[in-house]
């Protein structure tokens, strides 16, 4: 079975975590959630999911597909150093990677950024400059393992390029 992992935190954007979540599952991936800790976490407008899983868990296991959500979230989980090191391996591995809005944030401290076609929330853009990515105003945004959307406007657009990625990959 194909397996997907979204790291996120307290504060994610609430639609850009679910959105995923489940239009995934919708096409049978198993979506495992992980989090600085096992348990509970909060969006932006207070919807809760269940982080199955801690960064530290997750490192140690192997997954096929890596979400990365927006909100305030990504200030939390970039500082976590499994959650980078998780990271590194899917862009080190040429995995499917999506990322939406505040969400390559995680991918800067990474160090993942550099050279590589990119979007964001528009607020974050001198950043994702500033570490060497090649920032683009459009709703999806593909290079290589990685998609990248702006916001939740772009989220149809964002899925339906990840899912034509996958495909195009043969994972599902």
């Amino acid at each position: 079975m194909v397996r997907a992992l979204i790291i996120s935190a307290d504060g994610f954007e609430d639609i850009e975590l679910l959105y995923p979540y489940y239009r995934l599952q919708e096409l049978g991936i198993d979506v495992i959630i992980a989090a600085p800790q096992q348990g509970d976490i909060v969006g932006k407008v207070g919807y809760k999911v269940k982080a199955s899983m801690s960064f530290k868990e997750a490192v140690k296991q192997d997954f096929d597909i890596l979400v990365i959500p927006g909100g305030r979230a990504p200030e939390r989980v970039r500082l976590e150093a499994e959650a980078l090191e998780i990271v590194r391996r899917f862009f080190k591995e040429d995995k499917p990677v999506a990322t939406i809005c505040h969400g390559p944030q995680v991918l800067i401290s990474a160090g993942v950024v550099r050279g590589r076609r990119l979007t964001s929330w528009w607020g974050i853009k001198d950043d994702v400059i500033a570490a060497g990515g090649i920032w683009i105003d459009s709703p999806a945004v593909v290079d290589g393992n990685l998609v990248s959307a702006r916001y939740p406007p772009d989220e149809p657009e964002w899925m339906r390029s990840f899912i034509a990625l996958l495909r195009e990959r043969k994972i599902l």
